[in-house]
């Protein structure tokens, strides 16, 4: 078993790319010509985003992210925390809590992004 990717559910897959490009430095791996999901260059597995309008055609109901009560977050480690936060403040993002030194040794801060959901930016465990 291998893990392939997460998909999450946006009303605009491109307006999501582009948010995700400008706030975390990231590239966009894949954008199907329908605009409905696309993918972004991550790592070993991709972060994708499908269109909520195209899940209801599937006979899905995807409900909207809430940051402030969260189901679930993604995490991208980096060396530079502050530094992150601000790139994601400036592209958009909502600042949910200001990067923290943990106990186990990691640097941790939260944003939301345009959608909602929550994005953990933090150092790598353990140092």
């Amino acid at each position: 078993m291998k893990f392939g990717y997460t998909i999450l559910y946006v009303d605009d897959v491109r307006r999501t790319l582009d948010f995700y490009v400008a706030a975390f430095g990231l590239s966009v791996r894949f954008l199907h010509e329908s605009g409905d999901f696309g993918e972004l260059e991550t790592g070993g597995t991709a972060l994708a985003f499908s269109s909520r309008a195209l899940m209801r055609q599937l006979g899905k109901q995807p409900s909207a992210p809430d940051s402030g009560a969260p189901c679930f977050e993604i995490a991208f480690v980096c060396d530079d925390v502050a530094a992150a936060v601000d790139r994601a403040l400036a592209a958009g993002a909502r600042l949910v809590q200001a990067p923290e030194a943990m106990p186990w040794g990691q640097t941790v801060a939260y944003v939301a992004d345009h959608e909602g959901y929550l994005v953990e930016l933090c150092t790598a465990v353990g140092g």
